[in-house]
């Protein structure tokens, strides 16, 4: 017997609709009105009016869940939805998709018919929003919002040639060295004059462009601008550009969430990466393809990883305890794989296998300390746990969850391929027959390679003695994320006040200036004020006055001598 949908449309969509899911090869059982089921229906399928508001679409959507569980429901959007990414994700659908043509359409009702969950949604440029009445600003808000502009700019023009110089090494390493300075001065921008505009008042918003790293860092903390509640925000979080968003899960289980993730992540690292993060990468020295096999290597042993700890069962405590202890073999096996067990290679004479080398002269012990703590991805992924995203307590196959593990997932990968990368370079600089199998020929030079590695060093002892007490001291912890072929960088806030206890003692020095700073800056401010309000009365009631009384006096003086001639 064929299975039984519930259609929910406009009138003249409705039969359309109801004419195509009747046609073979499907011929489905289409109910247009509860009256007309005949048992309860295996999907309800809602395609709302393109005039909905976003409220009454939240409202309608969780009425539909509530009503007519456990089918699932699929809602058919149509274009020009007033609702940011996230607050869609949020709607209690098994399925999401965006103005589909009827393949697209018959393909997500198979798959949630049979268990899955589907979620596409197309892209949208952010619209220009009329300009609110900007509020006095202060010096600090100044500085920071022209600042900004500027560095946006030069950033745009910057990005813009380095597409159209591809061809010329030289010019594209002048434009890479000074997209690093710009973000360099960006993030020392946002430093010196982002917390002190605390205390000055609300910081306005210019654009959305100007002030991404600030606005990523909202949407983190507030994604969709949903409020704690799970109602929509009804500030127009629409005007904003939402990004394409492709999920589908074959089964609504922590397997077919793992099987989703591996494969976008799969796909993305194929088509090649970019490191857009601002940072300075040991991976951008591997050659393309010897960058790719390391990480693809690496996802493969996470899958290993993920289904060896679910074979062994341990306990949800004793689980981040068997992970660290498994990370230093992962990152071998990962190593031996992404050099060949086959090859070797000549080395003072003699032939030496690439990899066993590799392994020798490495130390892949130590974990990056800005990985966060593993335990709830692997909650999630392994046992199926629900996982904590902005408050909320969201089962794996959540499309918000998906994407909060994939973010975690590609942050674990991405760092422990740059971990991996710094130890080649190392064993690359005293191997030369090496470079030419993994490095890229730029660095064929031993003058450029030991370039990139004091580089490398300078960057890890800058960020350890001093960005990471303020990351940790500020309760922000940097992300790597995979996005459009792109390597970048996505703050997010969480509280690391245990890290922040472990700290050195030169290290507990910098917060300690910051905690200074914050303690001074209202103080100063009030301190400025009142001295610009004395200035302002001595120089109009004390000298304005006596500069009056003197000009007078010139005055009447010059009309007594008129009078005299």
């Amino acid at each position: 017997m064929s299975q039984q949908l519930l259609l929910f449309a406009e009138p003249l969509l409705r039969e359309g609709l109801a004419r195509l899911l009747r046609e073979p090869p499907h011929h489905y059982r289409v109910a247009t009105a509860p009256t007309d089921l005949e048992g309860p229906p295996q999907l309800v399928l809602w395609h709302p009016e393109t005039s909905i508001e976003p409220s009454s679409l939240w409202r309608e959507a969780h009425q539909l869940s509530d009503h007519w569980q456990p089918a699932p429901l699929l809602i058919v959007l149509p274009g020009g939805v007033r609702l940011s990414r996230d607050q869609l994700l949020a709607l209690p659908a098994a399925g999401l998709i965006e103005n589909p043509d009827h393949l697209a359409l018959l393909e997500a009702i198979t798959t949630l018919l049979a268990g899955g969950r589907v979620v596409d949604l197309q892209g949208t440029v952010s619209a220009a929003p009329s300009p609110p009445a900007s509020p006095t600003l202060g010096m600090g808000q100044l500085l920071l919002i022209s600042g900004l502009q500027q560095i946006d700019r030069d950033l745009q023009a910057c990005r813009a040639l380095l597409e159209d110089a591809s061809s010329q090494l030289l010019l594209v390493l002048v434009l890479e060295g000074r997209l690093r300075e710009l973000n360099a001065a960006r993030t020392l921008l946002l430093w010196l004059w982002g917390p002190v505009s605390l205390a000055w008042g609300e910081l306005p918003e210019p654009s959305a462009t100007t002030l991404s790293t600030l606005d990523t860092a909202a949407n983190r903390s507030s994604p969709g601008g949903a409020d704690r509640g799970g109602g929509p925000d009804r500030s127009g979080g629409a005007d904003r550009a939402r990004p394409p968003t492709q999920i589908t899960l074959a089964r609504r289980t922590a397997e077919g969430t793992w099987t989703a993730i591996q494969q976008r992540l799969r796909e993305r690292i194929e088509t090649g990466l970019v490191n857009r993060s601002g940072q300075l990468m040991a991976m951008e020295g591997l050659h393309r393809e010897r960058r790719s096999d390391l990480l693809l290597a690496l996802l493969d042993q996470l899958e290993l990883l993920r289904l060896r700890l679910g074979a062994d069962q341990p306990l949800p405590a004793e689980l981040r305890h068997h992970w660290l202890a498994l990370q230093p073999e992962l990152r071998e096996q990962a190593l031996r794989r992404m050099a060949s067990p086959y090859v070797r290679l000549p080395q003072e004479g003699q032939l030496r296998p690439v990899a066993e080398t590799l392994l020798r002269n490495s130390n892949l012990s130590i974990s990056d300390p800005e990985l966060p703590d593993p335990h709830p991805m692997l909650a999630a992924l392994v046992l199926g746990q629900p996982l904590l995203v902005d408050g909320q307590l969201l089962a794996p196959d959540e499309p918000l969850a998906v994407l909060q593990l994939e973010r975690l997932v590609c942050n674990w990968l991405l760092r422990n391929a740059e971990q991996v990368s710094a130890q080649v370079l190392g064993s690359c600089a005293a191997w030369p027959e090496l470079r030419r199998y993994l490095l890229v020929p730029d660095l064929l030079a031993t003058r450029n390679l030991e370039r990139l590695r004091n580089q490398l060093n300078a960057q890890q002892r800058w960020n350890d003695w001093f960005e990471r007490p303020v990351a940790l001291y500020e309760s922000r912890r940097l992300l790597l994320e995979l996005q459009q072929g792109a390597i970048l960088l996505a703050p997010c806030t969480e509280p690391r006040d245990q890290e922040l206890r472990q700290l050195s003692f030169g290290q507990q020095l910098v917060t300690l200036a910051l905690e200074t700073r914050d303690a001074v800056a209202p103080q100063l401010q009030s301190l400025i004020k009142g001295l610009g309000n004395v200035l302002v009365v001595v120089l109009t009631q004390v000298l304005g006055r006596a500069i009056g009384l003197i000009g007078r006096g010139i005055l009447q003086g010059m009309g007594r001598s008129v009078s005299r001639s």
